[in-house]
Formats: structure tokens, sequence, C-alpha cells
């Protein structure tokens, strides 16, 4: 297993490569045989320009979505990342092909296409999947434990059964050399919330051992992520400046915001005005919601959104929506499960308020609720809010507090330009994806799902 283990890059390279190769042999077809002819001046050997542009576009956008990762995404993603990567890749060749042409040519070649190569798709996935899953069988994994319960990422574990198969838990009280000695036993090791010396143990015996492991971190570990390396010595240093984003990163940021905002919202505004109707013709109440939130260094201000729930909705207080929530409207549940309800957000970034990508604004008294059980919840005040970002991709609206500060203070320690228009991209992926909009349970309030074991975590997140 260890030896097939270093060539599953290769493996999965060369699964996507042919793919690709099928993608970019249809598109040279149709462009030799139905658009070459329609052109007013042949392009000679610009004809290879355009397929090795098309090839570029669509090798860039398959991978930024993932549509490669055979095996470490679930299949039904693949399907989703590569069809979605196909049509923007589509999309921007007959924008292309319309430039070089100087007139509107029939779109119709390139959807039937676009059909063959979905067909393609679903055939190549189903067929790297299941090489997979025999080359590379789920990973015998021992997970080891202290005070937090593992059940919940052990019921994470399990909706991925075809890469996952936690065979055993060890609690930290049954010894240290006895888990030492155990882990020659495993393919795997989860090491889930545990001190840091007992994890150094462990870490260090799994790298000895050619152990894959895996690490739950702690704040500290993730404000660590974005140091500095330091070589005027030879001890090595790290630095953590601890300031959020520098001078520069502010600027740039805020030009961003403007240059893409604007437009955006310009030629989204016969929509706004549609969504407008729609929520007034319901109930006659207002269109707009607006609500405290909090930004950067801990400042109020009130966020826009369509409003989607109806107008008693928190009568009984501040509180999220739940899963089959009844305070939400018809219109707003389809509102919602587009996100289109924060279209009005765009004011916000405007007016600078908010920025298009950082931490979601939490309510005052709910992040107040959050505070009292992690104190470190405020780190994430240390940019602006955001419309998308990091928690936003890759986490969802019940995604607990823990975890949101976690993912949050990645994006943060790690920041760039680069990273804003990567999670831009990553949004467009997510917006039909229902799990990202999934609310927290009926019988909770905020999204604290066991405050007792998120207590007992935050006491250990500095040893």
């Amino acid at each position: 297993m260890r030896k097939r283990e270093q060539f599953k890059r290769l493996i999965t390279f060369f699964e996507g490569f042919i793919l690709w190769g099928i993608h970019i042999a249809m598109f040279a077809y149709i462009w030799f045989e139905i658009y070459t002819g329609q052109l007013k001046s042949p392009l000679f050997r610009g004809n290879w320009a355009v397929i090795g542009l098309y090839g570029a576009v669509l090798f860039l956008v398959t991978r930024l979505y993932g549509g490669f990762r055979i095996g470490y995404l679930r299949l039904m993603d693949v399907l989703y990342s590569q069809i979605l990567s196909l049509i923007c890749a589509n999309i921007f060749v007959y924008a292309e092909i319309v430039l070089i042409s100087r007139k509107y040519l029939s779109a119709v070649p390139l959807v039937e296409m676009t059909m063959v190569q979905i067909v393609a798709i679903l055939i190549w996935t189903l067929i790297c999947k299941k090489i997979y899953a025999v080359v590379y069988p789920p990973r015998q994994m021992l997970l080891i434990y202290d005070d937090r319960s593992p059940k919940e990422i052990m019921s994470k574990l399990g909706t991925r059964s075809d890469k996952y198969n936690v065979c055993d838990v060890m609690h930290l009280s049954e010894g240290l050399e006895n888990i030492l000695d155990s882990l020659q036993n495993y393919e795997a090791v989860l090491i889930y919330d545990i001190s840091a010396y007992e994890r150094n143990m462990i870490l260090k015996k799994c790298f000895d051992l050619s152990v894959r492991t895996y690490v739950t971190p702690k704040i500290s570990d993730i404000l660590l992520t974005g140091s500095d390396k330091i070589h005027l010595f030879d001890t090595p240093l790290l630095l953590s400046r601890n300031v959020g984003l520098s001078g520069e990163q502010l600027i740039f940021k805020r030009v961003l915001d403007l240059i893409i905002t604007i437009p955006v919202t310009v030629i989204l505004m016969p929509m706004f005005l549609v969504i407008s109707l729609l929520i007034k013709l319901y109930d006659g109440g207002p269109v707009l919601y607006s609500q405290d939130r909090l930004t950067i260094d801990g400042k109020i201000f009130k966020i826009y959104k369509f409003r989607s729930m109806r107008m008693d909705s928190e009568k009984d207080g501040a509180q999220l929506a739940k899963k089959g929530d009844d305070r939400v409207t018809p219109i707003g549940r389809v509102l919602r499960s587009l996100h289109f309800d924060e279209f009005p957000q765009l004011i916000n970034i405007i007016k600078g308020d908010m920025s298009l990508v950082g931490p979601r604004p939490e309510r005052p008294e709910i992040a107040a609720e959050y505070q009292k059980i992690i104190p470190e919840f405020n780190f994430r005040l240390k940019v602006k809010a955001g419309l998308t970002g990091y928690a936003q991709v890759y986490g969802k609206y019940n995604t607990t507090p823990y975890d949101k500060l976690k993912l949050d203070l990645t994006y943060i320690e790690n920041y760039s330009l680069w990273l804003d228009l990567k999670l831009m991209l990553l949004t467009f992926k997510i917006l039909f994806q229902k799990e990202n909009t999934e609310g927290i349970d009926a019988n909770q309030v905020t999204a604290v799902k066991d405050p007792t074991a998120l207590s007992s975590e935050t006491r250990h997140l500095n040893k």
C-alpha cells in the first residue's frame, strides 16, 4: 500500500490528462470542421493558438474546482466540478470565437459538443473511481482522542467510507506508551484534539514509521501557518506579525472590491427589481431587511439582505435559521437556496462596511454567546467581514463556531490577492450545493452543537 501511495498523484495525473486530451480533441474537430470555414480570414498558425488557449483555460478551471481530484472528492463532487469547469471553458471559447469572427456565429455546435463531453465525463469518472477504489482501498485508521468526544468527527469520516475506515479508537488515558506501540498496526492515524506533548510524541513516531497522520489543528497551529521564516541565525525562527492585513494589502483589496462590485451591481439591477417586486407582492412587507452585524475591529454596521422570512420572524429574539424553518417564506426559500438574498450586501461593500471576501459578519448578540465558550472567537475581526470567504466556501451555514473560527483564521493568516480571486471563483461552485445552506438543528438557537465539548476544547487550546 505504501509503495502504491508514491504513485497516486502520477496515476490521477494521467487519468485527468486523458480526459483533458479528449476534450481538446473534440474542440479541435469542431473548430477545424465548422468554425474555421466561417471566418472571413484564415488564421493558419493561429488555429493552434485558439485550441491551446481552450486547453489552458479548461485545465486551469478544472484544477481550481477540483475536477481532477478523483479519490479525494466524492464522486458527485468530481462530476459536478468537471461539468461546471467544462461549461465555463466552453462559454469562454464561444466568446473567443465571436471576437475572432467579429460576428455572432451559431453556438449549436458547441452545445452539441458539450453534451458529448458530459457523457465522456460520466464514463471517465465512473471508470477512474472504480480503478481508484481497487488500487487504493480505505485506509485502516486509528483515532486517538482526549477530552473532546470523537462522535462528530467519526460521523463526518463515515460519510467517506470509500476513503477512511476508522477500525479502532483509543483514549489518551490508555497510556502514551501503549498508543505508540499500536501505531505500526495501522495505515493512518487521526490525532483528534489532544495536548501538545502527547501529540508531538505521536507525530514523531508516525513519521518514523511512515504512517499517514491527520491532525485537527489548534488555534495556535493556524496562527503559525502564515508565519515568515527567518534565517538570520543558525537557529530557525518563525515570525507572526499578528496585525491582520498590511497597508498595501488593504489598499489593493479595497480597489478590487470596487472594480468588481460596482459593475456587477449595475448588471444585476434588473434582477434586483424583479426580486423586490416578488417579495412585495407576496405579503406587502418591506423588500430589504437590515440587521446589526460585526466587522473589522468589532465595529457594528447595518447589513442589508432581501427579506426571506416572515416579518415577525424574530419576535422571540435573535436566532439562526433552522432546518425546515417555517419562518422562511416560499420566495425566501428559493432566494436562500441560491444565495440571492445576499445580493443587497453589494451596497455594504461599496460603502466600505464589508469586503467581497472575508469572514461572514456575525450578529453582536450571537457572537457574544460564542465568545463565552470560545474567547478567541473575536480573532476573526482582524479583517473586514465578507460576502464570501474561506469559511463560506469550505464550510457550511451550520458549521460549528470553533471550526468556523479555524477556517477564518486560515484565510487571515494566508491572505493574498490570489486567494481572494480563488475564493470568488470557488463561490460559483457552491451556489447550487444544497448542503452549504443547510440550517442548524431544530433544538439549536446558535450553531453551537455541544457547549460542554466546546468548553473542554477551549481549555486545551494552548497545551
